[in-house]
């Protein structure tokens, strides 16, 4: 590959000479090709993908800023990005990972806390991004239950719906969407500053034992989304969530409602996937029914 663009692009924005001497690619991701690109004694973490994916990388750069402002979890810092060739590409800081302890799961569940207190006046936020490959709404609204019904479930289920899914989870997803109220009885959660796609993949520990997060789907909602979505594969371990809640106790209705926030993201997966995901949705939305008929 021809880094002359991304060089020129790096020593602009950064006000420093910058050539390409070594690459080595980065396994991990399923959506972009990720390297190491060192040079002139730095290096940087490349990612690319197709040209018409700019916005794609464009939003990802303001999910980071969104997220660095708040000054509570560290992330990458993103240096550039832009179009070369038939590929389209986001220059990011490169940061070395290293390994976790208990130590460092408690002070990620604090720093999560923190990220969540950095709250704004309004759902959603002011730019659409995307949440893996698939494109996320992010239409602002006063009101989070509207948002999550029309910007997250009935987004996904309509798009789930012309991909195949079955009839009765297409219903059943309406369904709930019809009593989402139900779900929020004496629960009103303020617009809290999201990482949007939270699981152990889009999380690491640098050499310095500093927890980092990545790849955001950034918008703002419910803190409990995040929680939710950290769950879903796996979680972070015993002392993370204990760490969060005594920093910010979680409600007693989180069980219920983190079910019906990972269905947004096991819907997305069908939409990406399909697969065993549709039958997976099917039975959340059925579990989710029951709570509520």
């Amino acid at each position: 590959m021809n880094f002359k663009d991304i060089e020129q692009n790096i020593s602009e924005l950064t006000s420093q000479p910058f050539v390409v001497t070594n690459q080595a690619g980065v396994g991990g991701g399923c959506i972009n090709t990720a390297m190491k690109l060192s040079g002139s004694d730095r290096s940087y973490f490349l990612k690319l993908n197709n040209a018409n994916r700019l916005d794609m990388f464009e939003a990802e750069a303001a999910g980071l800023n969104e997220l660095a402002l708040a000054n509570a979890i560290r992330v990458p810092k993103p240096i550039c990005y832009g179009v070369s060739g038939p590929q389209s590409y986001i220059v990011l800081e490169h940061l070395e990972m290293g390994g976790t302890s208990r130590d460092v799961m408690h002070e990620f569940g604090e720093q999560l806390a923190q990220l969540h207190r950095h709250t704004n006046d309004q759902f959603g936020w002011y730019r659409e991004n995307t949440i893996g490959a698939t494109p996320q709404a992010n239409t602002q609204a006063d009101n989070w239950i509207e948002f999550y019904a029309q910007s997250r479930l009935r987004f996904q289920i309509e798009m789930a719906a012309g991909r195949g899914i079955t009839s009765s989870t297409v219903d059943n997803t309406c369904r709930i969407i019809e009593r989402l109220a139900d779900f929020f009885a004496g629960y009103k959660p303020p617009a809290s500053l999201l990482h949007g796609d939270l699981w152990s993949g889009n999380y690491g520990v640098m050499s310095s034992g500093e927890p980092v997060i990545f790849d955001p789907a950034t918008y703002y909602g419910d803190r409990e989304a995040d929680l939710a979505m950290s769950e879903l594969f796996g979680g972070f371990g015993r002392e993370f969530y204990a760490a969060y809640d005594a920093s910010w106790p979680i409600d007693v209705g989180y069980p219920v409602r983190k079910t019906l926030y990972n269905l947004y993201h096991i819907l997305n997966h069908f939409n990406m996937f399909g697969g065993g995901y549709g039958s997976q949705a099917d039975s959340m939305a059925s579990e989710l029914l029951a709570e509520v008929t």
